[in-house]
C-alpha cells in the first residue's frame, strides 16, 4: 500500500480535521455505488479507507511516523542488531519482517549456552492481523449497528460495533483479536472489512439520501399525502397541488448521521404515472375535456 499521506493528499503535519475532510472527498468521488464495475475507482476507495483508518487513529499514526508499522499496519522489524539493542525493551529481532530466529536456533548460534528467563522474555513477536468480511444492510450501515460475529478458529462470539455512516470498504479494527503472538508477544488485530448491500430504492450521496417516488395524476394536480420509505421506516409526505415530474421535495433530517450525530436530508424526486387500474372517472373527465377542447 502507498504512503497514507500521499493517498489522501495531505501533509505529514495535517490536522485530524484536514485528514477527515480529505478522506470524505475521496470516498465520495470514488464510492463503488457511484462507479459500479469501475475497479480503479474501487481500488482508490479502498486505499483511501485504509489510509484514513491508520491516520485517524493517533496511536497508529504515531507508530507509522516512527516506522514501527507500515502503511498496512504490519509490525516492522528492527534494522539489524544495533537497532534491536538500542530499541525499547520487548522488541523482537527479526530479519526483513520475517518470523525471526527461534530461541533454540539462537542458542546454537551463540554456543548453546541458552538464555536467561529475562532475556527470553525480551524476544517476543506480535501476532499477525487477520481479515474478515461483514455484510450489512443499507440501513444498518447508515444508522449504525452492533453485529455479533464468531470469528473462525474461536468459540466466543464478538460484538462488532459499526458506527453510523459506515460505507463499503470501511475496515474496522478489533485490537488483540487476531493471531496469538509468539513467546508471550501481543496478539494481532482482527480487521473487519464492511460490504454494504444497496437499498432497493434509496441512493446515498454523502450524508444525503435520494429517492424517485411515483405519484398518480390526481395527487399531482390536487395535492395530497403519499407514503415514502426512509431509513426510519415509512412516513407521510405532503405533495403540494400542481406538482410536476421532476419536482424535488426535502425531508429534513432523514438522511445519514455523521460522526457528530447530525443527519443529512432525504430528497424525493416526483414522477407522475397513470395509476393502474385506471380511474374511470378520470378517464371520463379527460374524454369530455378532449371533446370540449376540440370544439373550441
Amino acid at each position: 500500500m502507498r504512503d497514507p499521506y500521499q493517498v489522501l493528499g495531505v501533509a505529514k503535519n495535517a490536522t485530524a480535521d484536514q485528514i477527515r475532510a480529505a478522506y470524505r472527498k475521496l470516498a465520495k468521488a470514488n464510492h463503488p455505488d457511484l462507479h459500479p464495475g469501475d475497479k480503479a475507482a474501487e481500488a482508490r476507495f479502498k486505499d483511501a479507507s485504509a489510509a484514513n483508518d491508520l491516520l485517524s487513529d493517533p496511536d497508529k499514526r504515531a507508530r507509522y511516523d516512527r516506522g514501527e508499522i507500515d502503511a498496512a499496519g504490519t509490525e516492522q522489524a528492527p534494522r539489524g542488531y544495533r537497532a534491536y539493542g538500542e530499541g525499547a525493551q520487548g522488541q523482537r529481532y527479526s530479519a526483513h519482517g520475517g518470523g525471526g530466529f527461534d530461541f533454540d536456533d539462537l542458542s546454537e548460534l551463540f554456543g548453546g549456552g541458552g538464555f536467561s528467563a529475562r532475556t527470553r522474555a525480551a524476544f517476543h513477536r506480535r501476532g499477525s492481523d487477520v481479515q474478515y468480511m461483514l455484510d450489512l444492510d443499507f440501513a444498518e450501515a447508515a444508522l449504525g449497528t452492533t453485529k455479533r460475529m464468531t470469528l473462525p478458529g474461536t468459540s466466543a462470539p464478538l460484538d462488532v460495533r459499526v458506527p453510523p455512516g459506515t460505507i463499503s470498504g470501511t475496515v474496522l479494527r478489533l485490537k488483540g483479536k487476531g493471531e496469538p503472538g509468539a513467546n508471550a508477544g501481543p496478539a494481532g488485530d482482527a480487521l473487519i472489512e464492511i460490504t454494504v448491500r444497496p437499498h432497493p430504492r434509496l441512493r446515498r450521496e454523502g450524508d444525503d439520501l435520494h429517492l424517485d417516488l411515483d405519484i398518480g395524476l390526481r395527487v399531482a394536480i390536487l395535492g395530497g399525502e403519499v407514503e415514502t420509505p426512509t431509513l426510519d421506516g415509512t412516513v407521510k409526505l405532503k405533495v403540494p397541488p400542481r406538482s410536476n415530474t421532476g419536482a424535488v421535495l426535502r425531508l429534513k433530517g432523514k438522511g445519514v448521521p455523521d460522526r457528530d450525530g447530525a443527519r443529512g436530508d432525504q430528497y424525493v424526486r416526483l414522477r407522475i404515472v397513470i395509476e393502474d387500474p385506471a380511474d374511470p372517472e378520470l378517464a371520463k373527465f379527460l374524454e369530455s375535456w378532449r371533446v370540449a377542447a376540440g370544439a373550441a
